[in-house]
Order: C-alpha cells, then sequence, then structure tokens
C-alpha cells in the first residue's frame, strides 16, 4: 500500500472493468503464446529470450540509478522471469493454453508453503484444505498416464510455478521499488539464461522466427505492450487502492478467460474430467487467495496472478 493511500472496501465497476480487462490480457498472451510455439513452431526459449529483450530495451529508461540489494532484486528477477519462464514456454508447446492457466494458479499455494518453511507463515485450517484442493485439482487435471508430452508440460508448468515461488520468498529481502524499474530488471537479468538456454537446446531460432510470420511480431507486441506495460502496471495500480482479499480472487478470471479463448481460437477441448479437476483447483486456490500471504509485499501477487 503506498503511503498515505487507503485501501477501498469494495471494488468499484470501473475497477472491475479494468481487473476484467486485465485478466483478459493476461488469458489472450497465454493463448497467443502457445499459438506461437506450438503452431508457429518459434523455439519457446528463444521466445522467451525475445520477448525479454525487447522489453528490457522498451523499459531501459527505468533501469537506472540501480537499486539499493540490486543483487537481491536481480535474483528475484531472474527466478520470476527467466526460470519462471522457460518452464512455462516449454510448457506451452504441449499443454494447451487454458490447462497451462488453471495449472499455473498453484503457484499461490505453493508460495504460501514456502512462507511457512521460510518466513514463519502461519496457516490456519482453512488454507491448508485450499491448498489441498488445489494440489488434488491439479492431480485431476494432469492425470493421462498414457499421454507422456502431456503429463511433463503439466510437471514443466509446476516447475514454472516453483521458479516463481522461491522468487517471491526471495522478494521479502527485497527493497520496494517501482514497478516498471522491477521489470526491466527482471527483463535484462532473465536475457542471458534464456539466450544460453536456447543457444545451447535449440537450432534455427531465427528461421523459425521469419517462417512465422507477421503473426509472430503481432504476438510479441501484445505480450510487451499489453501485458507488461499495461496489465502488470494497472494491476499493481488497482493493489494499491483495494484490498488483497478482494483483488486477489477476481484474478481466477485470467484461467476462465485462457480456457474460452483456447476453445475458441485455438480448437482445444474440454472434456469433463478436465472441467472436474480445474474446477477443484480454482476453488483451492481461491480459498487461498482470500486469507493474503501476510509476510510478502502485496506487489508480489502481480506476478502470481498473471503468470505472463
Amino acid at each position: 500500500m503506498a503511503a498515505g493511500a487507503t485501501a477501498d472496501t469494495r471494488v468499484k465497476p470501473s475497477h472491475l472493468f479494468l481487473l476484467a480487462l486485465i485478466c483478459l490480457c493476461w488469458g489472450l498472451n497465454l493463448v497467443a503464446t502457445r499459438w506461437v510455439v506450438a503452431d508457429l513452431g518459434v523455439d519457446p526459449l528463444f521466445y522467451a529470450f525475445f520477448r525479454f529483450a525487447v522489453i528490457g530495451l522498451l523499459l531501459l529508461p527505468f533501469l537506472l540509478p540501480a537499486p539499493e540489494k540490486w543483487g537481491t532484486v536481480a535474483l528475484a528477477g531472474v527466478c520470476i522471469g527467466g526460470g519462471n519462464f522457460a518452464f512455462l514456454f516449454l510448457a506451452l508447446q504441449v499443454v494447451p493454453a487454458g490447462t497451462v492457466a488453471v495449472v499455473g494458479q498453484i503457484g499461490l499455494p505453493i508460495t504460501t508453503l514456502l512462507s511457512v518453511m521460510f518466513l514463519g507463515e502461519r496457516i490456519a485450517w482453512r488454507r491448508g484444505l485450499g491448498m489441498t484442493l488445489a494440489v488434488l485439482g491439479v492431480v485431476i487435471l494432469s492425470w493421462r498416464p498414457r499421454e507422456m508430452a502431456f503429463t511433463v508440460g503439466v510437471l514443466l508448468v509446476v516447475g514454472a510455478a516453483l521458479m516463481g515461488s522461491v522468487g517471491a520468498i526471495v522478494m521479502k529481502r527485497m527493497p520496494t521499488i517501482p514497478t516498471l524499474k522491477f521489470q526491466a530488471w527482471t527483463a535484462w537479468v532473465s536475457v542471458p539464461p534464456t539466450g544460453l538456454l536456447s543457444l545451447g537446446l535449440e537450432d534455427g531460432q531465427w528461421a523459425s522466427v521469419m517462417q512465422a510470420g507477421p503473426g509472430f511480431w503481432g504476438a510479441l507486441a501484445f505480450s510487451v505492450l499489453a501485458v507488461t506495460v499495461f496489465a502488470h502496471s494497472m494491476f499493481y495500480w488497482l493493489l494499491q487502492r483495494h484490498e488483497v482479499t478482494l483483488i486477489s480472487p477476481l484474478t481466477l478470471m485470467t484461467p476462465l478467460w485462457a480456457v474460452l479463448f483456447g476453445m475458441l481460437l485455438l480448437n482445444e477441448t474440454l472434456d469433463a474430467r478436465m472441467m472436474l479437476g480445474g474446477a477443484i483447483a480454482l476453488l483451492g486456490v481461491a480459498i487461498v487467495a482470500v486469507r493474503p500471504n501476510a509476510t510478502l509485499p502485496r506487489f508480489w501477487l502481480t506476478w502470481f496472478s498473471g503468470r505472463n
């Protein structure tokens, strides 16, 4: 909460519309990324590298002066940025965007669990129940013994959530800095690891971009401008004006948008088991979200609501 700011006890209609728009951007971005790496054939690690490079250049004016404890900021950034996105984009090659969006929400319970282990966070039975339901829902959603690629993809999403959660714990040691400055540092510290991973594990990266054509550049522009600059910044703006207990559960609109547009734009399917598992997982996350983490700074939620 910014100094002197007062949190509203209810969400104004205009702010609710803004939050719905933010979640729409996050959900659409998962669908667009799935389209880029699965349908257009762009190498996922290279796409992550390229995206961070563009964001870093765009936000270069916010990079300096360096923040206090810049090493801690860099460590948090590389976990939430390069580590998270490397796993996430690899997962999107083999797992539908809607499933990725739902499974990715497990980052909130994972962060709560890590807070208990390392930060002394206390949880009552309600949040314990929520964490259990979230894990159960993900297991139901992902249980496909005969589809190894899908199972591996879900595990990659969980890996992305774990990387982001570790970054959130590191953020506890981080000084409070403006959102765009943190995004600038996240981008620049994520360029080297994603670039090196792409060089070591992928080939023909630029050729895949050229073959993808204008669709790649459109998806990239949407990801950078609509998601990084607009959605993340506006979400933090909302967090400064409302209680976390009001805003956080409403971000569950993100996976709903991703499921909807994945079906409409990418012809992704949704069977009864996936609906059951997704509903249980989101219910568990919602229970955790209405009892916010007391040991972490408010703006960590920016990174665990959109996850992109």
